[in-house]
């Protein structure tokens, strides 16, 4: 992937802006960043829950994400753009997404991407 692809996928997210974040590019919701590049490594900053999931997806997937001294101790990873791929893209930009919208934002967005029930049968609604 490149910047401007996961550009263009995290403007799929509601009120996403491109911006900068700390001085580089990166993609904002209501003014706060959530992901950000880091060109001189060739890699982008996603947030994460918890710090613990930061040495747990090194371990899984070293080959995409990272860490340098910087993010050690904090909720954040860093993904090499030559190995990140649209799938994993959308669910981390979300994760970030989530951290940094308002939670009025985030229900509003769980409740639209949330399975529709049909009255008569109970199915999700196609």
């Amino acid at each position: 992937m490149n910047w401007r692809q996961v550009c263009k996928l995290g403007l799929e997210l509601p009120e996403v802006a491109e911006g900068t974040w700390y001085g580089t590019p990166g993609l904002t919701v209501r003014g706060k960043g959530f992901v950000r590049l880091r060109p001189e490594l060739e890699a982008i900053v996603f947030l994460l829950d918890d710090v613990s999931e930061q040495e747990d997806l090194v371990a899984a997937q070293p080959e995409l994400y990272f860490v340098t001294d910087h993010y050690l101790g904090h909720a954040a990873v860093l993904a090499r753009l030559t190995a990140l791929r649209a799938p994993e893209c959308r669910l981390r930009l979300a994760q970030s997404w989530r951290r940094k919208a308002p939670a009025a934002l985030v229900q509003g967005l769980d409740t639209t991407r949330a399975p529709r029930r049909s009255a008569r049968r109970g199915r999700s609604a196609e």
